[in-house]
């Protein structure tokens, strides 16, 4: 009698580690990468696939390819594997981790990415077995932020996240186990106190990483203050913020540029933004806000980075308003809406008003943009590239900001037209008469 499950199972096995098409990058021109901080390297990209459909799987690995090509690699090959959750050992299973290992010897790899955050254990075991240097997801995207940190804050943020992930991930290799050794022990003379086993090199790192990070703690406290002033004296003034969040490369900056003529950078590649770009401008009506440029997120954003960037995701967090930016070409606009607000809500940011905002609607067609507008009707579309839909974006920004809730009744004379061109700047002139006085 033959088993009905038999074919599930072998289409399962067959699933199991599978390429994933169009990855591969090696033919591309790659000469801008001279100008950054890595070496150019050969990888191949793995993924587990434990929930979902084998497009989101697939999609999932491309963005894992985007952010390798930005981190200046260049990608081989793309594997995906099936399984109920990761292989607690080697991330794919001891079978799978051989079959990988032929296919970075075939394709001459030097480097093999997961995508995943993997455990100690698991990255050790993985690169024992297929004999070259292994690292997730995580570290790629804490590698592309030390790329691309510019200012003081940002660069002690990035190697601040850099140190809590590395820490217990510190390994010896050979001599680097050797002890220390105080005092007579292995033969070495010295005085009363100082024999012992010494310590390890891999607790003088360790050591040597803790007084780091507790310096890069002080130093973005001292950061975090100079940003609570400046937050804190517009706040005084009556300026309400405006802070712009989305997925990474979803147009932020572009938006930002076209809004108020920042001249920030603008790249098609992920993380361009990661320091905070603040302009002050004014709505339709003359009402005077601060709009903020902040950094991108990303699916599985590391928890080491959202800690390291609470001062910088502050803008987001105290902002009156967010406007959440959407890429609306990309495949799969509501995983992306839902990777940016988990991360708002795990930063503390969820309650804060939101305006949504479609961008790059110039690269898709009109039954696209029909069903995007049937998903999100509040939503605003707009393209920083061609100018279409910047008023509507600015009068929904106007309508969102906070409204004083006092209804005020004043005279005032002729002579202070500068106070009542205040009532209309900063309040709403709910009725406005003349007299003779």
């Amino acid at each position: 009698m033959t088993d009905p499950t038999t074919g599930d199972f072998d289409l399962a096995e067959r699933q199991a580690l599978r390429r994933v098409g169009g990855l591969s990058t090696e033919l591309q021109d790659v000469t801008e990468v001279e100008n950054r901080q890595i070496r150019l390297e050969q990888v191949v990209l793995v993924g587990v696939w434990t929930q979902g459909t084998v497009a989101s799987a697939e999609r999932s690995l491309h963005e894992l390819a985007r952010l390798a090509e930005t981190a200046g690699a260049v990608v081989l090959e793309g594997l995906i594997q099936r399984r109920d959750r990761p292989d607690p050992s080697t991330y794919i299973g001891s079978g799978k981790a051989q079959e990988l290992s032929r296919i970075v010897a075939q394709t001459d790899a030097d480097t093999v990415i997961c995508d995943g955050e993997l455990t100690p254990g698991q990255l050790r075991n993985l690169e024992e077995v297929v004999k070259v240097k292994v690292v997730d997801r995580t570290w790629l995207i804490l590698d592309i932020f030390a790329q691309h940190a510019r200012s003081r804050a940002g660069k002690a943020q990035v190697a601040l996240a850099q140190m809590q992930y590395l820490l217990p991930r510190l390994r010896g290799w050979g001599e680097s186990l050797s002890r220390q050794a105080g005092g007579r022990a292995g033969g070495a003379t010295g005085g009363v106190g100082t024999r012992g086993p010494g310590e390890t090199k891999i607790e003088t790192d360790r050591r040597r990483i803790r007084s780091q990070m507790t310096r890069l703690r002080r130093d973005l406290a001292n950061f975090d203050r100079i940003g609570k002033t400046q937050r804190s004296g517009r706040r005084r003034a009556g300026v309400p913020a405006v802070a712009l969040a989305g997925y990474t490369n979803a147009g932020k900056s572009s938006l930002l540029n076209a809004i108020t003529g920042a001249g920030v950078l603008v790249d098609d590649a992920l993380f361009a933004t990661l320091d905070p770009t603040v302009r002050r401008t004014r709505t339709p009506g003359g009402r005077d806000y601060t709009l903020a440029d902040t950094v991108g997120f990303v699916r599985h954003l590391p928890h080491h980075l959202v800690e390291a960037f609470r001062s910088t995701l502050a803008e987001v967090i105290e902002g009156d308003v967010i406007v959440h930016v959407v890429d609306a070409s990309d495949d799969d606009v509501a995983g992306q809406m839902s990777a940016v607000r988990a991360v708002l809500s795990e930063i503390g940011a969820g309650d804060v008003r939101e305006v949504v905002v479609l961008n790059k609607t110039d690269l898709i067609d009109d039954v696209a943009l029909t069903v995007l507008r049937a998903r999100e009707p509040d939503a605003v579309v707009v393209s920083a590239a061609t100018g279409a839909g910047i008023d509507g974006l600015l009068a929904a920004i106007e309508q969102a900001l906070p409204r004083s809730t006092e209804e005020v009744d004043v005279r005032v004379p002729f002579t202070r037209g500068d106070l009542l061109a205040r009532a209309h700047r900063d309040g709403d002139v709910l009725s406005e008469t003349h007299d003779e006085h």
